[in-house]
């Protein structure tokens, strides 16, 4: 991946936060300067941060999880899901419903009913039914493809989040908080950043400085898949040299049997030994 460097970050707008009045006291660390009331994000914080997420977020995909990605505010919505979408992670860009994570057994259902609706359409039920039912029920896909299509695929509860806007997606970052899911997240001088693991101090409002932090935190993903895929083909690799290896050789088979025999027989008390300690026991007793 190809170093982000200050001048990068400076063209992308990244460092203009919010007007000073609306400031958060605990941003303060994260702030350069105040210009024309305007307080200024101290880029290399920014750059330090942003290595340090890039580095946890790649070694969370590379353990075979996923990530969910979270931005409701019109600049970031569609930018979030496209770069979701290239890296095959969930997304929620219309509307966190509440509970979606503390309560993730009824929005499985949700996702189900969608699944069921679809399943209909294939296999001819939905072309039966009366106009008006038809209608209903596309209505109802509609609205639930809206609010749950990104996370369709979603079997079980992410192992981290990644949001563009910590204010507005306050309780995306509460439900995580209480299940102890960690949080990735641009936040800008008007954010609380304290409940956010890795905060990433950027503008979350410019479009181009959204689309440069998820472009940077995507690659890392991608570099976390490649190299899963990697693992899992060396692994095979040698998996079928040791197969080839007993095929060619029996006595590689048989002298792996009486390693693992013999390993198995060394963690197994001897006979003797238990009935001496139990004989022992009892005369104490």
């Amino acid at each position: 991946m190809a170093k982000t460097t200050y001048q990068d970050l400076l063209d992308a707008g990244v460092h203009f936060g919010h007007l000073t009045r609306k400031w958060d006291p605990k941003m303060s660390q994260y702030i350069f300067m105040e210009r024309n009331g305007i307080h200024i994000i101290d880029l290399n914080k920014t750059l330090s941060k942003l290595d340090e997420a890039a580095a946890a977020i790649k070694q969370i995909v590379k353990s075979g999880r996923k990530v969910l990605f979270v931005a409701t505010k019109k600049q970031g919505k569609d930018l979030v899901a496209d770069f979701a979408k290239t890296v095959n992670m969930p997304f929620v860009t219309e509307r966190w419903l509440g509970g979606m994570l503390t309560n993730f057994a009824t929005v499985r259902k949700s996702i189900k009913k969608m699944s069921n609706i679809d399943k209909m359409t294939k296999d001819g039920t939905y072309s039966i039914l009366s106009k008006k039912e038809r209608l209903m029920i596309q209505r109802e896909r509609i609205k639930l493809e809206s609010l749950l299509g990104g996370i369709a695929d979603l079997n079980r509860l992410p192992a981290a989040l990644f949001l563009v806007d910590v204010k507005k997606e306050h309780i995306a970052v509460s439900e995580a908080l209480k299940l102890g899911i960690p949080t990735f997240a641009m936040v800008d001088t008007n954010s609380d950043p304290s409940n956010i693991d890795f905060p990433i101090p950027a503008n979350d409002d410019a479009t181009k400085s959204i689309s440069l932090i998820c472009d940077i935190i995507t690659k890392a993903i991608e570099e976390g898949l490649d190299e899963r895929k990697r693992d899992k083909e060396d692994e095979a690799e040698k998996e079928a040299a040791t197969a080839k290896a007993k095929a060619d050789n029996p006595n590689v088979a048989v002298a792996e049997g009486t390693r693992r025999r013999r390993a198995a027989a060394e963690t197994e008390a001897p006979a003797d030994v238990i009935d001496s300690s139990a004989t022992e026991g009892h005369g104490a007793a």
